[in-house]
């Protein structure tokens, strides 16, 4: 077996992380001797690499990947045969490609997936920025192939020996963002890695080299090639990072958000012309930080999506005044459905463009009561929610980004003050399931009508009385039923 290339030198703490693979991941260094027998090497590769020596200084980051991404000198036919009776499941889909997936039960943990790719290696032809993909035998021609640096890092199994050929230790130390080769190339050969690295920025917080970026700005075009399902992946692993708002951020200076969310450069020039309301866009970017500093359980990528497009809406209804007032009427509602419809050619799941769609068009919804919540006012709040409603409370509150801390303070403690509404309502009546106490069936037993509009009527006079008085019993119901039809009537 060949000595792996020379590497930058591991602190202890990082050292220390790598022995720990061993624990983590006992499997690897069995399934390592099963390739190494055999003539073959066998890699730790991507993400598991990179979290597990950013772990070793970082404690905010996980290492406690399910999934294990792995390179191989062996060809598809010869990693199948070494997974046959070590393996409890193989799986083929990839192998055309040179990936075998297997899968591992381990007895006092979930069971383990492994992909195992055989080392790839580009040839590039002459005048020509798209290479041609062929398997390889070096893992130093494997790595090269890699988005960047801090992903082109690999750990031999399973003698564990660190392999970094591009530097990618060093630029992990610095929290810096660069492609093992030319960018262009890079870029050229894959365009989702322009978007990638705008995930990175957030997901590393990290700064990006200069040769870099200048590419990416130059190549924003190829990105119009990639398929809508992969940037929306890239968005979504985007938004949950630790620092989106920096990763967004690089998207528009880049203009890469044309083929994303071209909506958001529109709010970057949405300021009137004396400036006398806030930066829209600024104010998107400082909701989404706040919306992040209220999760209580870690990345909501809904609640974030939300945050980051809740004013979408804004340069569509942006009006100026005679007097330099500016006003953005009807802007959740315009927004709500700009956002519905660039979150389906993202091809995002309906449950999740509902979702952050009705957040969009409720995110107002608190201020219109500034007179004062009546109980029927908080029915109609949650009833209009539904299961929105605890995002929508922490939009409310993350959409606060005013200087004046009196003022700020005050909003915060009036959405408080709604909160606690809602809990005493909630204690007193069915405050999570608002419906009138007759069915369709029963308004057209008791007032002997056929199916058809008029019945679904009577049941929303029914809804609003009930969210206007609160509880009634079925008699109560039927005679105000009775009085509102002799009326209609």
């Amino acid at each position: 077996m060949s000595e792996p290339p020379v590497s930058d030198p591991l602190d202890d703490a990082q050292a220390a992380q790598l022995g720990r693979l061993v624990d983590v991941h006992p499997e690897l260094r069995e399934l390592g001797g099963r390739f190494a027998d055999a003539g073959h090497e066998l890699y730790l590769v991507g993400g598991s690499v990179r979290d597990t020596l950013l772990a070793g200084t970082d404690p905010t980051v996980s290492t406690d990947r399910i999934d294990l991404d792995l390179a191989t000198s062996a060809r598809p036919e010869e990693t199948e045969r070494l997974l046959r009776g070590w393996a409890d499941a193989v799986w083929l889909t990839g192998a055309a490609f040179g990936t075998v997936s297997c899968q591992r039960e381990r007895p006092d943990a979930p069971p383990r997936t492994l992909e195992i790719t055989t080392f790839r290696a580009d040839t590039y032809v002459a005048g020509s920025r798209h290479p041609s993909v062929e398997f390889g035998d070096r893992i130093e021609d494997d790595l090269a192939r890699r988005d960047f640096t801090v992903n082109a890092m690999a750990v031999r199994v399973p003698d564990f020996a660190f392999v970094d050929p591009h530097g990618g230790l060093g630029d992990l130390r610095r929290r810096r963002l660069v492609t093992p080769i030319d960018p262009h190339v890079s870029f050229a050969d894959d365009p989702l890695r322009m978007v990638r690295l705008a995930r990175f920025v957030a997901v590393l917080d990290a700064e990006v080299e200069e040769g870099t970026l200048a590419a990416a700005e130059a190549m924003v075009d190829e990105l119009a090639t990639v398929s809508a399902e992969r940037i929306r992946d890239e968005l979504v692993r985007l938004v949950a990072g630790r620092a989106p708002a920096r990763g967004i951020d690089l998207l528009v200076r880049t203009r890469l958000t044309q083929h994303v969310v071209p909506e958001l450069s529109a709010l970057a020039v949405c300021i009137d012309p004396e400036h006398r309301h806030k930066d829209v866009y600024r104010h998107t970017l400082a909701v989404l930080d706040n919306a992040i500093a209220l999760e209580p359980d870690g990345p909501d990528v809904v609640l974030r999506l939300a945050a980051l497009l809740h004013d979408l809406g804004k340069p569509q209804t942006r009006e100026i005044h005679g007097d330099g007032s500016v006003t953005f009427h009807h802007h959740d509602v315009v927004g709500a459905r700009m956002v519905r419809q660039r979150m389906r050619e993202l091809r995002f799941d309906k449950e999740t463009v509902k979702q952050v769609s009705e957040l969009v068009r409720l995110h107002l919804r608190f201020h219109t009561y500034e007179a004062g919540w009546t109980d029927a006012a908080v029915r109609r709040y949650v009833r209009d929610a539904g299961d929105v409603l605890v995002r929508l409370n922490l939009l409310t509150r993350a959409d606060v980004t005013t200087g004046n801390a009196r003022k700020a303070q005050a909003i915060q403690q009036r959405v408080t003050e709604l909160e606690e509404r809602i809990d005493h309502l909630r204690a007193q009546e069915a405050l999570d399931a608002l419906r009138p106490p007759v069915d369709g069936r029963r308004i057209m037993e008791h007032l002997g009508i056929p199916p058809g509009p008029e019945v679904g009527e009577a049941w929303q006079f029914l809804l609003d009385l009930r969210i206007e008085q609160g509880m009634m019993d079925e008699d109560a119901a039927l005679a105000a039923l009775d009085a509102w039809w002799a009326a209609r009537s």
